[in-house]
């Protein structure tokens, strides 16, 4: 990036020779105002391309075929001797000059994951642990060198090893006494708040799911123990069940039944970051959810969701709208968490 206008002239004479070195041929578009795109191919099927704009900014893309140290090598050099000749083309008159890592494509373990609010993130996997695909969803569970097993599902990353923080949050942040308690867990398939939970002594916690998945448990409980522990070997125990049912009916169900929680805690999905609630479904589904977990919530009981990225403020905005308009007023509060790998607040 350059302090002022570029000669695009200069700038593709001054860089031309680099690329005729390495034996690349060479085709050059121009357009009167907008530059130019030079492309320079190598017989060995990797390539570059050079672009120039006239407000002063220089990009090149290198793509190689080989990902073998000989080869990030002659890339590396590549770009050295670019960087050394434009300065020499433009002494003190560059502003910037930024390189960033490759990116590899194709490979056999994807590293490259989303954030909520759009971000690309290059994760340390290492690993396939698993990845099948179920009557509802992908499910994958990767291993990080830094977060552990992390549990993906349909693209969208879940839970990792590393990630107690999220698990604590959803459950109060230590501020709640679950002894004796009466616990409705809405989705929580990776088994991590359930395993918490049990922990403290409640009376009994129920774990149910809209499309909870038993291929989710199955791997969970195979590849995500640091997370659930022993408590999806079975689906009941001294002090928990685990329903393998939609959570609507089940809703439905309890609150005829006049079924009363102390606590009910919604792992189901994020806020939607559609900011249309009109032209989401999700939406929908989650004020659904909302309404009928209030029936089965005793007086002074207490629902605790996850929200979404701390970024996606209109999102989490509509989300608390929707609390008004609920069928019974309430009161909320929020707290921010980092979730490790994640890599976002929350």
């Amino acid at each position: 990036s350059l302090h002022f206008s570029a000669d695009c002239n200069a700038v593709l004479k001054a860089l031309q020779p680099i690329f005729q070195e390495q034996g690349m041929t060479e085709t050059v578009h121009n357009w009167e105002d907008h530059g130019y795109l030079a492309t320079y191919i190598k017989k060995n099927g990797s390539f570059a391309n050079l672009r120039i704009y006239p407000h002063g900014l220089v990009l090149v893309d290198l793509q190689s075929y080989e990902d073998h140290t000989k080869g990030r090598d002659e890339v590396d050099q590549l770009l050295n001797k670019v960087e050394e000749r434009m300065k020499e083309l433009f002494h003190g008159n560059i502003k910037r000059v930024k390189r960033l890592p490759a990116i590899l494509r194709g490979g056999v373990i994807d590293r490259y994951w989303p954030t909520a609010d759009g971000r690309m993130v290059e994760y340390d996997i290492d690993e396939v642990v698993y990845d099948e695909d179920s009557p509802f969803q992908n499910i994958k569970i990767l291993h990080s060198k830094q977060f552990g097993n992390i549990l993906i599902l349909s693209g969208d990353v879940n839970l990792a090893e590393s990630d107690l923080a999220y698990t604590q949050a959803i459950m109060g942040s230590g501020k709640e006494d679950y002894t004796g308690k009466e616990v409705l867990i809405l989705g929580g398939g990776d088994g991590g708040i359930l395993y918490e939970i049990v922990k403290l002594k409640p009376k009994m916690v129920t774990m149910v799911a809209s499309n909870i998945d038993q291929m989710v448990i199955d791997g969970c409980k195979k590849y995500m123990r640091k997370t659930c522990g022993d408590v999806l070997d079975n689906l009941k125990g001294e002090c928990y069940q685990v329903l393998i049912e939609d959570c609507i009916p089940v809703l439905k169900r309890y609150a005829k039944e006049g079924r009363m929680f102390d606590y009910v805690i919604n792992d189901l999905t994020a806020v939607p970051i559609s900011t249309s609630p009109e032209e989401d479904s999700t939406w929908e589904f989650l004020r659904l959810i909302l309404d009928l977990s209030m029936k089965v919530l005793k007086q002074d009981g207490k629902y605790f969701t996850q929200g979404n990225c701390i970024n996606l403020t209109d999102a989490l905005t509509l989300y608390e709208e929707q609390l008004s308009r609920l069928y019974c007023p309430v009161e909320f509060s929020k707290e921010t968490v980092c979730v490790p790998s994640y890599m976002e607040l929350y």
